[in-house]
């Protein structure tokens, strides 16, 4: 049955060549991962296995500092699949899709539709509540695809009720893991392999049919559940932790580190290592099911006109600065990998310049000859992929929020209860700023201290530099927001998806 009308949607959508400047239009695979840093061999990471991402990068294109606009999952991907940053988006929490703040926006994947192209959507790629979600639509948004795949594999099904937690039945916003004695095949993102495999044959046969593919992976988002296989390629003896956090943590603001929410006495070192080989084992895990469905697009003949994007809603801090997870202004929590690989690039060359996930969007449209929203924020990297040393903008910004502290919100009823830390990355520094600097301020030389483990924000000598960089933040913001300078507010009466679990 799903093979008859998915092959008649594609039928329907093929009665015709669609040509740009005379060639058919090249096709895309969209890749994201879930809660992916950069610990990757691509990237630098000797403990990583990553053969499939590592190829990727060596037949493309790897940018080396790429970064999220908000490092939380519904307002990262709505921001990426907008071309937007949050700001104008009005979506600065989970469980929220454009269409409630800006309804008329077309997303990237529905640009592609209204050009012609066949979309399709395995997987996450707007928000889900991971783990419950896994199975469902989560957070989605129909009008980006004509068809939504959502196989649940056991780690949704059968394996939370066995997962080791740090807090009992809760998987999703805290560290939680499981090494599967169950085969790829039986797990969530080895079933969205298999059914990226099956979409890609249905393509070929239909070679006049553009397509925008879409597969969402879910690992390595916690619960961290791959096969046991995988935990086996990372020995406990080899996990190393993360000392001096005490004197990193020393000049840093209350507000850079009000991302932590585990009690330290439950994460015991002990308990912190087998969170680090499982996050290591789901991210190999994930890697090979990247690597299933790129030689299925070689297998069917489908690479040479196809642009393939990897990449991951935001980063992930693994005991950086005393911080697990995200919701931190730190490059951990806002690096993540972009790797493209696009018909006349040059195989294997890095890009340096920062890029911002809202430059994917107009990238594509470029790429591809589609026609996107006049009101896109970011800027196409085409330059950058046929010259690596293309300058581009020159900065990445990224924000979040924190709330206030209870006792300060109540006694200053005129304030907001949260507020924005904003961050400035460019090739050397990376300079934030909490409430305007009310909050406190972050300064880290990243020529000289990669680790971002000495905040020079308040030294004398560097106060010419940081009052430099508070000018290009506080002008980066501004072109942030709509031409009203306010965020769009969130419409109640709108459409919201069912989130029943399957």
């Amino acid at each position: 049955m799903r093979n008859g009308w998915i092959c008649l949607v594609l039928m329907c959508l093929s009665g015709g060549e669609f040509l740009c400047g005379g060639e058919r239009r090249p096709n895309v695979l969209f890749v994201i991962s879930d809660d992916l840093n950069n610990l990757q061999g691509c990237y630098g990471d000797s403990r990583a296995r990553t053969p499939h991402l590592d190829a990727l990068a060596a037949r493309g294109v790897r940018f080396d500092r790429a970064y999220c606009a908000f490092p939380l999952c519904g307002p990262s991907r709505n921001s990426l699949m907008t071309g937007l940053y949050p700001n104008s988006t009005g979506i600065f929490q989970n469980a929220q899709i454009f269409r409630q703040t800006i309804p008329k926006h077309h997303s990237l994947p529905q640009a592609f539709r209204l050009a012609g192209y066949h979309a399709t959507r395995i997987g996450k790629l707007y928000h889900y509540g991971v783990p419950r979600s896994i199975g469902t639509n989560g957070h989605d948004d129909p009008g980006s695809w004509e068809i939504e795949i959502n196989p649940p594999g056991v780690d949704r099904t059968e394996e939370l009720k066995v997962a080791k937690t740090l807090s009992p039945g809760e998987f999703g916003g805290t560290p939680s893991w499981y090494a599967s004695p169950k085969e790829d095949r039986y797990h969530t993102d080895a079933l969205q392999a298999t059914e990226a495999e099956w979409m890609l044959e249905r393509y070929a046969k239909n070679p006049d049919q553009p397509f925008f593919l879409s597969v969402g992976f879910f690992r390595p988002h916690t619960p961290y559940i791959a096969p046991k296989s995988y935990f086996e390629q990372f020995p406990l003896s080899d996990m190393t932790l993360i000392g001096g956090i005490a004197e990193d943590q020393s000049d840093i603001p209350a507000a850079g580190l009000g991302s932590y929410r585990i009690d330290p006495n439950k994460f015991t070192e002990e308990l912190q290592k087998e969170a680090l080989q499982a996050y290591y084992a789901s991210i190999s895990f994930m890697d090979a099911q990247v690597g299933r469905v790129v030689a299925a697009l070689d297998r069917l003949g489908l690479a040479e006109n196809t642009i393939i994007v990897f990449t991951s809603d935001h980063g992930y801090h693994t005991g950086e600065h005393g911080l697990w997870q995200k919701m931190s202004l730190f490059e951990e929590s806002s690096r993540v990998p972009l790797l493209i690989v696009a018909p006349g690039t040059t195989k294997g060359t890095v890009v340096a310049t920062p890029v911002s996930h809202v430059d994917l969007y107009p990238t594509l449209t470029d790429l591809c000859g589609v026609t996107g929203p006049g009101n896109l924020q970011g800027e196409s990297l085409a330059a950058q992929l046929k010259d690596p040393q293309a300058p581009g903008r020159g900065w990445a910004l990224t924000q979040v929020t924190r709330r206030r502290r209870g006792d300060e919100a109540a006694a200053d009823s005129g304030k907001r209860k949260e507020y924005f830390g904003y961050s400035l990355r460019t090739p050397r520094y990376r300079y934030t700023e909490w409430d305007g600097g009310a909050e406190g301020r972050e300064l880290y030389d990243h020529e000289s201290d990669p680790k971002e483990l000495t905040n020079l924000a308040e030294k004398p000598e560097q106060a010419m530099l940081a009052a430099d960089l508070s000018r290009q933040l506080r002008g980066a913001v501004k072109g942030t927001l709509p031409a009203n300078g306010e965020p769009p507010a969130l419409q109640p009466g709108l459409w919201m998806p069912n989130l029943t679990d399957p």
